[in-house]
């Protein structure tokens, strides 16, 4: 802020914050900010509002719950300690995985230096962190290749109702290795058989029962939709799932709670790619460095990666593809369906 930029409209605070218009009002709604009114009602951020409201965009980037974000703005730090720590596990495991790429590339130069061609094959993708994946498309597409360089941690597929989407993903979890692709059958899961398997796991109990409070923390509603999600998400860290319409069974507010959950804990999920149509769950302005979108067109034109920036290739298709948790409560179920041929 300069000393002629004394106050913000919300719009312009958001934007200086770098986050979405939608983010800064909850923190409002959660009591964690206090924004000034102009005389004609208009919400107005002066320097020091807007100082706080950085520090709270730092703490959710750090993957702090709402309220736990509350306890630290209030003078607890204990939450923050514990986050801290967790961030820095994080940087270590990066770290030593960037020490491999570059011992890699270091092989890479030594081969050119001694005269002998490097065997290439494979050997960047591993320096950049993992191999990608490469698939013959499906119908609609008829067997056109499709390729991912590299596999995201967390990934967002979208498209329209009958652009193929939920074909691609299934064949997704076949051609990556370890995948597995978590469907619309788990909103059908015996509670029951749920409730044995976590009593057989003590492990996995544990980090539903942590992942849970979190996200009620967090404003989530609990329900046999989220706990099936999150029993459905546990894996190793080399496994991948993608998920069918993950917004399915939950409100607004826990879908919310649920994005901003995987993205804390992604370090210790499995790498994710979750079908969705939800804005609540695909919020553009909210989409992180390293996460990928991929956008399955309603025309069935091969699926791209799409960047998460105004004006890209393919950002307005996905912007249109997405509707509020309102939206798309009314149209769950709708399936799109070619008219029979005639004679």
């Amino acid at each position: 802020m300069t000393g002629t930029q004394r106050s913000l409209k919300h719009a312009d605070a958001a934007s200086w914050l770098g986050i979405s218009s939608k983010a800064l009002r909850l923190y409002e709604d959660r009591g964690l900010l206090s924004p000034g009114r102009t005389a004609a009602g208009w919400r107005v951020y002066d320097a020091a509002e807007l100082a706080r409201a950085a520090d709270i965009v730092a703490l959710r980037q750090l993957g702090l719950s709402l309220m736990e974000v509350g306890r630290v703005v209030a003078g607890d730090n204990r939450d923050l300690g514990i986050a801290l720590e967790a961030h820095q596990m994080v940087l270590k495991a990066r770290q030593q995985a960037l020490a491999v790429a570059m011992a890699k590339v270091q092989e890479l130069r030594l081969a050119l230096s001694e005269g002998r061609m490097p065997e290439l094959a494979g050997a960047l993708e591993a320096a950049e962190g993992g191999a990608g994946i490469a698939l013959d498309l499906p119908w609609p597409w008829g067997g056109e290749r499709f390729t991912l360089k590299s596999l995201a941690s967390l990934t967002f597929i979208i498209g329209p109702l009958g652009s193929g989407k939920t074909r691609l993903a299934r064949s997704l979890a076949d051609a990556i290795s370890r995948g597995r692709f978590l469907g619309l059958e788990r909103l059908q899961a015996d509670g029951a058989v749920l409730a044995e398997r976590l009593a057989a796991d003590a492990a996995l109990a544990a980090r539903i029962t942590a992942a849970m409070a979190w996200l009620r923390d967090d404003g989530a509603t609990e329900s046999p939709a989220l706990l099936a999600l999150l029993v459905g998400l546990a894996g190793d860290r080399d496994d991948t799932v993608i998920v069918d319409m993950v917004e399915d069974g939950l409100d607004a507010a826990t879908q919310a709670a649920v994005v901003a959950y995987l993205r804390r804990a992604a370090s210790t999920l499995p790498r994710l790619m979750l079908m969705t149509r939800s804005s609540a769950i695909l919020d553009l302005a909210a989409v992180r460095p390293g996460e990928a979108i991929i956008l399955c067109p309603a025309n069935h034109s091969p699926p791209s990666l799409v960047s998460p920036s105004p004006g890209a290739p393919g950002y307005e298709a996905v912007e249109t593809c997405l509707a509020s948790p309102e939206v798309r409560a009314r149209t769950a179920g709708m399936v799109a369906t070619r008219p029979a041929a005639a004679g």
